[in-house]
């Protein structure tokens, strides 16, 4: 069994905006749920810095439940942008060419199954497994990433980013002997290493979402 590579959804919007957001509105109501739970990296390489309404593009995403886990190609020092709460990108590698959403959802979900691994997850790997958990007997190390769509299970310590419940589960959980992660996300939302709890730390420890944000509980 094995997983498969992982790759970020990207949007990149053009001016002017306005058409740009009614077309993606239409796409959002041709397939419902597309955007949940996946990570988006926000491609700004066809904006300007005078490019009109760029300043309501991040919070008009937001309001779309977009959770966009990175943004690039954009400058900072734009004025349009000043408020703009910048994170950094989670998700590297290349680009995937053009993704197509499904007209509707299907007509149920499939049976949740088990991803075994049984090696570490070496650094630079991406794994993905949308059809329910992850157990990793060994160590996710740092530059490598894991996700699911149930919850991850790491026997070893996590140094890596771990990004759970995609699709839009929000009861999945991540399990660790050693909490050192790079990132940590639950269906969209998620915290860097800084935003983690430092009494979970570097200990076995669970990470759950409570409303709209994350929680560290140590284990024992």
């Amino acid at each position: 069994m094995s997983g498969r590579s992982f790759l970020a959804l990207t949007l990149t919007p053009e001016a002017p905006l306005e058409d740009w957001l009614v077309a993606l509105d239409h796409q959002i109501t041709r397939s419902v749920g597309f955007f949940a739970g996946k990570p988006v990296i926000l491609d700004l390489s066809m904006m300007q810095a005078d490019t009109p309404n760029l300043a309501f593009l991040l919070p008009a995403l937001k309001e779309r439940g977009i959770r966009v886990l990175g943004i690039e190609n954009g400058d900072r020092s734009w004025p349009a942008v000043a408020d703009w709460e910048w994170p950094e990108s989670s998700v590297g590698g290349r680009s995937s060419g053009p993704i197509t959403a499904p007209e509707e959802e299907p007509e149920g979900p499939p049976e949740p199954t088990t991803l075994l691994i049984e090696d570490p997850v070496r650094s630079g790997q991406h794994i993905v497994w949308p059809d329910g958990d992850v157990v990793i007997l060994g160590a996710v190390a740092s530059g490598a990433e894991v996700s699911a769509g149930g919850s991850i299970h790491v026997y070893g310590a996590l140094r890596g980013r771990a990004i759970a419940g995609i699709g839009g589960h929000s009861n999945a959980r991540i399990y660790t002997r050693n909490l050192a992660a790079e990132l940590v996300a639950i269906d969209g939302f998620y915290a860097t290493a800084e935003e983690m709890d430092p009494a979970c730390t570097e200990k076995p420890a669970q990470v759950l979402l409570s409303g709209e944000a994350l929680l560290f509980r140590p284990l024992p």
